[in-house]
């Protein structure tokens, strides 16, 4: 029987790519990728050579049970996303669970995904935190906002540089003007910045400030003792 390796590649510059992702997407039998013309640029970048299948979304439930019989029959099969680790606000969950139900070892590398260098470096607590990565676009939004309204752990949101401002302001209905929040962009990239303050602060920049890239917004929890958030930074 082969394996699977769920393989995380960079969210940004490319050095951030491991020696052994590398080597095992060199060794793959097959790679699966998300967006095989987003990912021929990183395969190409390191000259590696593989036949790669397309794997994403919108396919994945009718290509699954192909992959496990690969997998099953010998070969070795990684999968990546276009960005950062798959099965985080990615495809990835749906085939490592059918793998692991067939009794096929499933490796993932670690490496790569964007929530963790914006939670750290975003100034707000990181002990404890609560990845929702994007919200429901309409059924289910306000709902799950306003139960997020009471969460005491820090919260981690995925948005589009086209939705930022409204979901920031959605969350000043929700969670307060005054809520510290950050919002980190273009990470490891050329354009890397986070941007620290309140709701209020952030709506307020981010509308004379066009903003661009992938984005990650980081709220604080509140205290619950005192109806109010639990810490405070601010550089805007």
């Amino acid at each position: 029987m082969g394996k699977l390796y769920i393989v995380p590649t960079p969210v940004g510059n490319l050095d951030d790519m491991t020696f052994r992702a590398i080597q095992v997407l060199k060794e793959a039998d097959l790679i699966l990728a998300e967006d095989t013309r987003t990912s021929s640029i990183l395969l190409k970048h390191f000259e590696i050579k593989n036949v790669m299948q397309s794997h994403h979304k919108f396919n994945e439930h009718q290509t699954v049970e192909n992959v496990v019989k690969r997998i099953m029959s010998g070969e070795t099969i990684a999968l990546i996303s276009d960005a950062g680790t798959p099965g985080i606000s990615d495809p990835g969950f749906l085939l490592a669970r059918e793998c692991a139900r067939a009794g096929i070892e499933v490796h993932c590398l670690p490496g790569p995904t964007a929530f963790v260098p914006a939670l750290v470096s975003s100034g707000l607590p990181c002990d404890r935190f609560c990845f929702e990565g994007f919200l429901p676009q309409k059924k289910g939004r306000a709902t799950r906002l306003k139960a997020l309204s009471e969460e005491e752990r820090t919260l981690i949101f995925y948005e589009s540089p086209y939705r930022l401002l409204k979901t920031l302001t959605q969350f000043m209905e929700f969670f307060g003007s005054e809520r510290q929040a950050a919002v980190a962009r273009e990470i490891s990239k050329v354009h890397e910045e986070i941007v620290r303050g309140t709701l209020a602060d952030l709506v307020e920049h981010f509308m004379a400030n066009e903003p661009r890239g992938e984005i990650v917004i980081i709220v604080a929890g509140i205290d619950k003792q005192n109806k109010k958030p639990n810490v405070k930074i601010e550089n805007v």
